[in-house]
């Protein structure tokens, strides 16, 4: 499922499916731009290019993006955030720069990153924690980290192969409930999504023989 793009006078709207787990937020926001039951489902010039861009950037997943017709496309945060999902993934915010685990790096500003282990697009959330009936209430426990590297402004969230997520740079953990509960730099994130001391990794991706798809 290849991406799409919808061009308007003011932008261009992209999409990728393999991204969107559903969150709605683009519904919500303006329903005559994105509306599932059009055809085609995203209309770009049903209203103001300022209004459309605001929308967009309400994506949590980073399905949705944009680029102005002058080229500008959406900037960073400037302050990196990291949120768990009740149920779900974890929300990433900011200046990101994702290494999967082929090694290839994305760098993006919103992405959702799976935590139950069972996404078939690893490491992003492709809703599939909803099969799997996942279940956490994106409580924060004990906190096994070390400072962001010195003078890195990004956040990088690195790939271990049938591993963790390794964080390194500055962001801020908000938990389920939207608390913020420290600021922190390098830690490691549990991706498989069995460990005791969620969101951070415990190694029982090694006990349970963790493998996301396409990382054999």
């Amino acid at each position: 499922m290849g991406k799409h793009s919808y061009e308007g006078e003011g932008l261009t709207i992209h999409f990728d499916p393999k991204k969107c787990i559903h969150a709605a937020e683009c519904v919500r926001g303006n329903a005559a731009v994105f509306n599932p039951n059009n055809k085609p489902w995203v209309k770009p010039d049903a209203a103001a290019a300022d209004e459309v861009v605001a929308v967009v950037e309400r994506c949590p997943t980073g399905a949705l993006t944009y680029e102005r017709a002058d080229g500008d496309v959406e900037a960073a945060d400037a302050r990196n955030t990291v949120h768990l999902a009740v149920d779900g993934p974890v929300y990433l915010r900011g200046d990101l720069h994702i290494e999967d685990a082929s090694g290839q790096t994305h760098e993006l500003t919103r992405a959702a990153l799976c935590r139950c282990g069972a996404s078939k697009n690893p490491p992003f959330c492709d809703g599939n924690h909803a099969e799997v009936d996942f279940s956490d209430p994106g409580a924060v426990g004990e906190a096994k980290t070390k400072e962001a590297p010195e003078g890195q402004t990004f956040l990088k969230a690195r790939v271990l192969p049938k591993g963790p997520v390794l964080l390194e740079g500055p962001y801020e953990l908000a938990d389920g409930q939207g608390v913020g509960c420290l600021e922190t730099g390098s830690g490691y994130l549990c991706r498989c999504g069995a460990s005791s001391n969620k969101p951070w990794c415990d190694g029982t991706h090694s006990k349970i023989g963790f493998e996301a798809p396409g990382e054999a």
